[in-house]
């Protein structure tokens, strides 16, 4: 049923690799537009429409990322100036989670551990929410269905699709737990989140934030601890949902390790004309 991230058949064989479905393949507004409908019949919070520029930046749910790296050990892949679509080597038996935090673009995100996954108890609400609900966790999770024959591959597009959809929905919920503040802690300290582009910020190191908590209605932002305002993040991390970090995680996550939390900057731009300082009319 799924594609394998090597690039044959798991279930159900055969057909195209996923680094050309990937690719172009598949026509990816056909098959967003047809998730879409499937949200909008299954969940109305969830098929909120965008504004401004989120709306003109926010892509399909499932990952047009270019292609993935081969993962034969005899090829190397190509590499532009941005970095390639996977990070680091992997191997063919790399799980469903490993490999898609390491897409390029997603390195936002942290691995959710199987156990907190495989708990039904996290996972309470997700299934009104997320078409093809249980194959999409059965991909999260590699385990093998007997039921591929019956798909279409535009349908096992979808599966990909609403898989990344559920994780992400899930990621938003283990960020918050102690393991999950705890990977995000490493991220922080690495500063895999970006840095704050305000200059008497000198640098600080940024947390991802959603502006809402509703998924598919605003891309997501980083949030400087200094100066407590939010930017948007390198143009490769502009089409990531919002609401796989929340509105909640960087203020938790500040309040947990209140050591981690900088002073306020004591310095603001001054504007001036000549030398001299503008007068500000109200």
């Amino acid at each position: 049923m799924y594609k394998d991230r090597s690039g044959g058949g798991i279930m159900g064989g055969g057909g195209s690799s996923r680094s050309e479905i990937l690719g172009g393949a598949i026509d990816r507004k056909r098959i967003n537009d047809a998730l879409d409908k499937h949200l909008k019949k299954s969940s109305p919070s969830t098929s909120r429409v965008f504004t401004s520029k989120d709306k003109d930046s926010f892509p399909s749910t499932s990952t047009a990322k270019s292609q993935l790296h081969s993962r034969s050990p005899d090829v190397e892949s190509e590499t532009d100036s941005e970095g390639s679509d996977v990070s680091g080597s992997e191997g063919d038996d790399t799980s469903w989670i490993s490999w898609f935090c390491n897409l390029r673009g997603n390195e936002f995100f942290c691995e959710v551990d199987e156990d907190y996954i495989q708990d039904d108890f996290n996972l309470c609400g997700l299934s009104g929410q997320v078409p093809y609900y249980d194959y999409a966790l059965d991909l999260i999770l590699d385990v093998e269905s007997s039921n591929g024959d019956m798909f279409t591959e535009e349908q096992n597009e979808m599966v990909e699709s609403a898989a990344e959809m559920l994780y992400g929905l899930i990621h938003v919920r283990y960020i918050l737990t102690t393991k999950g503040m705890a990977a995000m802690m490493e991220k922080y300290k690495n500063y895999d989140f970006g840095r704050c582009p305000r200059v008497f910020c000198c640098g600080q190191s940024c947390l991802p934030v959603g502006q809402s908590d509703i998924p598919r209605s605003s891309t997501v932002k980083i949030y400087c601890p200094k100066c407590e305002d939010i930017y948007y993040p390198r143009s490769k991390y502009q089409d990531i949902d919002g609401a796989y970090f929340g509105t909640t995680f960087p203020h938790l996550f500040l309040m947990a390790y209140g050591n981690m939390k900088p002073q306020k900057p004591v310095q603001n731009y001054v504007p001036k004309i000549f030398g001299f300082k503008v007068h500000n009319k109200q």
